[in-house]
């Protein structure tokens, strides 16, 4: 490890460390009461074809610092096993949705697009769409220095291009059946540079939204109900345009009661406690591990044990 990404992994552990103790103060809890802490940290290298999945954070000098056990390095078991290490919040999914009918779907629209599939019988699939809202931040940084299309209300002011909504759609990603994952900088910016902000926008959402639709033809059955997820949610026109383009109903996951800006991170608390107990944290038909696969690394602080 070179001294540059040594150091930003002890900064972004201090930097989360930082907010653990308002945190428990606000809560009124003791860190000896908190069992652990699951700790993601901030992925910035993902090949699993490679048998590479790189995510920054040092979850024992969070672990030393905070005085509660830590787990961390969700990722790096299912991708030595062979498993692409992503999508892995299916698992808690299924558990959310243990009482509501299937088939359904549910999308996380963060950066990448991922989508869970549970079916009738419980059986599980999960992949990641494709882009999510990475390329309509990266478009919006860039032409006018904001860092998201607040509400779609750019995008639902511009006219797609059909071209370049076909050209990222041509990626041989899109024809791979699951269980497959991307690298968030895997999609790259499409020729836009003679587009309004307006058209660029509604473009890339355009394409997100298509490439959603896309995923549906690797459905063991079709979703009757489609559940959506993080910060894609909150922007009105995607949310307008799955809703256009799906056959199934398109709700955001406030309706079934849960909360989608806490679900993520829930999703890794849930697959801590998982970890702890040496449970799967994915199976086949999630990851393409050959078999159910537990992981994490768990770092316990001085005096716990």
């Amino acid at each position: 490890m070179d001294a540059e990404t040594a150091a930003l992994d002890r900064d972004l552990a201090l930097a989360h460390a930082a907010v653990v103790a308002p945190l428990l103060e606000k809560a009124g809890i003791a860190a000896q009461d908190v069992d652990l802490i699951g700790f993601h940290g901030h992925t910035i290298l993902h090949r699993p074809a490679a048998g590479i999945t790189r995510q920054l954070g040092d979850g024992g000098l969070l672990a030393r610092t905070v005085g509660i056990p830590v787990v961390s390095q969700f990722r790096s078991a299912d991708v030595a096993a062979g498993g692409q290490g992503a999508p892995l919040a299916p698992l808690y999914h299924a558990a959310l949705a243990a009482d509501l009918p299937k088939p359904l779907a549910i999308l996380n629209l963060g950066g990448v697009g991922n989508v869970t599939w549970i079916g009738a019988d419980g059986d599980l699939q999960a992949f990641d769409t494709g882009p999510g809202n990475a390329l309509i931040d990266d478009w919006m940084l860039r032409k006018a220095g904001q860092p998201f299309d607040a509400d779609g209300a750019s995008a639902a002011r511009g006219q797609p291009d059909a071209a370049c909504v076909r050209a990222l759609l041509s990626a041989p990603y899109f024809d791979r059946p699951p269980p497959k994952s991307v690298d968030r900088e895997d999609f790259q910016m499409p020729d836009l540079d003679g587009a309004s902000l307006e058209d660029g926008a509604a473009s890339l959402s355009a394409a997100t939204v298509a490439a959603v639709a896309v995923a549906r033809r690797y459905f063991p059955a079709p979703a009757k109900r489609w559940l959506v997820t993080g910060g894609g949610r909150r922007n009105s026109f995607l949310m307008r345009s799955l809703a256009e383009i799906m056959d199934e109903r398109v709700e955001a996951v406030e309706v079934a009661g849960w909360d989608g800006d806490a679900l993520e991170a829930q999703a890794f608390a849930f697959l801590a406690v998982r970890s702890f107990y040496g449970l799967p944290l994915s199976v086949p038909g999630t990851t393409g591990a050959p078999q159910p696969t537990t992981g994490g690394q768990i770092d316990l602080p001085p005096g716990r044990p």
